[in-house]
């Protein structure tokens, strides 16, 4: 499983949560803690905003522990709003089009899980896609697929919650017909420059982890950050997002919702 994490706050440089904490990303490339690929060494994506309305994306194949370009952007760049992520392979290539976070207009998005029975599965959902977004489709994982079916939905005017538990439904219908009972899981985070959707969900009730917390000015900058793992040995603060949870991050907090 793949690590990740999402920030919204006060302008802050990067390796303030990506390089520097004791538990950061950068260390959960190498060493996870509760992941069950202890390594994820198969890539890593950064995506910030700055002065556009389009994010800034770098994705590379290296592991994220020997790169030493993450280490320079993250140093030197600054943002209100950044996603990283460190990748675990779960079936398709090591490239960097399967690199995450994945992009589209002002639209990032990241994703820990799977889509049980992918390989059966892919074709039928790749059908769904309208003709303008299957052009976008890059890479072959089912993360990107998830992300621009998603996208799709809020063309046609859903709101962020509505269109992902629209396809997750629909997901898990297709699945059914076709009897795959490999579960689908789904811990992710979508953000579209002002504020951050973060999902964690499972079919099978045992959903990637998925945490949150309030950070302080005496750690760079008041803000909201939501990770797979907490980013320090010591997890006071951090609170565990229930299975079945959206949570929304804004400027003025956070507010949560069922999902389903």
């Amino acid at each position: 499983m793949c690590r990740f994490l999402a920030y919204l706050g006060d302008t802050i440089f990067l390796d303030e949560l990506v390089c520097k904490p004791q538990h950061s990303l950068v260390r959960q490339s190498l060493r996870a803690d509760q992941a069950k690929a202890v390594t994820n060494g198969d890539g890593f994506g950064i995506g910030w905003y700055g002065e556009r309305q389009t994010p800034g994306v770098y994705r590379e194949v290296m592991p994220a522990w020997s790169d030493e370009n993450l280490l320079a952007l993250c140093a030197n760049v600054r943002s209100h709003l950044f996603f990283a992520h460190v990748r675990a392979a779960t079936g398709t290539g090591i490239a960097r089009q399967n690199c995450h976070p994945f992009h589209y207009g002002p639209y990032l998005f990241m994703h820990n899980g799977q889509i049980g029975g992918y390989g059966q599965i892919r074709r039928a959902m790749e059908a769904r896609l309208p003709d303008h977004l299957y052009a976008q489709r890059k890479g072959a994982t089912d993360s990107e697929l998830l992300f621009l079916l998603i996208i799709a939905r809020m063309e046609m005017g859903e709101s962020v919650p509505d269109a992902v538990n629209q396809v997750l439904n629909e997901t898990l219908a297709m699945m059914q017909v076709l009897q795959i009972h490999e579960p689908l899981r789904f811990a992710a985070a979508l953000a579209d420059g002002e504020q951050v959707h973060a999902f964690r969900f499972s079919s099978d009730k045992r959903a990637p982890t998925l945490y949150m917390r309030e950070a302080s000015e005496a750690e760079g900058g008041r803000g909201l950050v939501v990770a797979s793992e907490p980013l320090a040995d010591e997890q006071q603060g951090w609170e565990l997002i229930p299975q079945g949870m959206v949570l929304r991050l804004g400027r003025e907090g956070f507010s949560r919702l069922a999902l389903g």
